[in-house]
């Protein structure tokens, strides 16, 4: 029986119940997968490695797991001392081949190093560093780009660095790309990136599978609050935040009841003179772009939501805008569209193809808030066809339809022992 380790960039929540620590669910399909070979349903044996700060080993429900120390919080700096870690867990667990998750964190190029195996090297591509560095600055003015505030020089995380980290975490991804065998992904947009960093690397496609909360439930046109915006992120600029913002101001004019609602982390939120002076230089450009506009009262700041929570914002919105300059196929949109909230998104990246225009979402040009306003318009349009459906209503039907199918946790688990067998026979 072939072994497979993976390495994750989390830690699955049953070794976080072992160990008594928090943990994330956002990866959920991992620990499906994770259960069956638990239950003895995998044709394989699993290992897994997740970074920690310390470093062991222990055995959950039979599957053998090892952390490794990284610190998350500086994901951009290599640290050369992870290779050795790795050859000893490659030594002891013996795996036929490794499956890394992302390329997002140094422990990607340092697993894809140690291993020097590329034909039994497996990458799953999440989003490409690289690529949203080159596009981080997301049209926002040069004077706040090259603005510090007194938060951005005690962390050294002003705009301009959080773009040069990118920088090197996409120098980072190029090598460990160039140094895999084999990559599964989604979308055209990663498809082609990953095909100019490594031409003969076998591209798998493998569609994603969402947390279990998003598998049931349905958005219904009569219980959703009128004239509702929900974002899932709006923290640093590739997300958009700023686009809505201003696509806001042109809705409020024709709609004075619209409202946006944003998860996440905060970068606008304060209650004091000197919380505010701890804000980024991206979160006070929002609160100037919410003054200018009139818009305290519009933004609602909703903060970390956990999956129930999320869920139950997503049902309660009129529409969801995914406002990003660059993503992959982010998975705010994939819940969307199982629960049937109707998505306006950006035509960027591998957005396009999760969204058909016009038919289960529609799509406006990236940086675009005028398109953006005009969009959301359409979906808070209530004209019905000869059916006695709005467009809201029919961009529902369809979603739901084709995400039931496209995020099916089961037919994704076969086509990943598909792809493990194919990289199993490969010489």
């Amino acid at each position: 029986m072939k072994r497979i380790l993976w390495i994750c960039n989390i830690m699955l929540p049953a070794i976080g119940q072992e160990l008594h620590l928090p943990y994330s669910n956002r990866e959920g399909w991992l620990s499906g997968i994770f259960e069956k070979v638990c239950r003895k349903d995998a044709p394989f044996v699993l290992g897994v490695c997740f970074p920690l700060d310390r470093q062991l080993k222990l055995t959950v429900q039979g599957v053998e797991c090892y952390s490794f120390i990284e610190d998350l919080n500086v994901p951009e700096k290599y640290v050369p001392e992870l290779e050795t870690v790795f050859k000893k867990i490659f030594e002891e667990f013996k795996p036929d081949t490794i499956h890394i998750f992302g390329t997002e964190f140094p422990h990607t190029l340092a697993a894809v190093r140690a291993f020097h195996n590329p034909g039994k090297t497996l990458i799953g591509i999440q989003g490409l560093c690289g690529e949203i560095a080159k596009v981080y600055m997301a049209g926002i003015p040069e004077k706040v780009q090259n603005q510090v505030t007194f938060r951005d020089f005690l962390r050294k995380d002003s705009i301009r660095q959080q773009q040069e980290k990118f920088k090197k975490r996409g120098k980072h991804e190029q090598e460990a790309i160039a140094g895999c065998g084999n990559i599964t992904g989604r979308t055209r947009f990663d498809r082609e990136g990953t095909a100019k960093m490594n031409p003969h690397v076998l591209y798998f496609p493998m569609n994603e599978t969402m947390r279990k909360e998003f598998y049931t439930g349905r958005w219904e046109l009569d219980k959703c609050r009128e004239h509702s915006i929900f974002l899932g992120q709006g923290d640093y600029p590739l997300k958009g935040m700023h686009f809505v913002l201003e696509a806001l101001a042109i809705l409020i004019q024709k709609y004075p009841d619209a409202t946006l609602v944003v998860a996440g982390n905060s970068v606008v939120e304060h209650r004091t003179v000197k919380e505010k002076i701890k804000l980024p230089a991206y979160g006070k450009y929002l609160l100037s772009l919410m003054k200018k506009y009139k818009l305290e009262d519009r933004v609602i700041l909703a903060g970390k939501l956990d999956a129930g929570e999320m869920k139950q914002q997503f049902l309660k919105s009129s529409v969801f805008v995914c406002a990003s300059v660059l993503e992959n196929s982010p998975n705010t949109v994939g819940e969307a569209q199982l629960l049937g909230v109707p998505a306006a998104a950006s035509n960027a990246g591998g957005i396009p193809d999760l969204i058909e225009d016009g038919k289960n979402g529609l799509l406006f040009p990236p940086g675009d808030p005028k398109a953006m306003a005009e969009k959301i318009e359409a979906l808070w349009d209530r004209s019905k066809d000869e059916n006695g459906l709005c467009l809201a209503e029919r961009i529902s039907i369809q979603e739901a339809k084709r995400a039931r199918i496209t995020h099916d946790g089961e037919n994704n688990y076969l086509r990943l022992l598909e792809i493990y067998q194919a990289i199993g026979e490969r010489k």
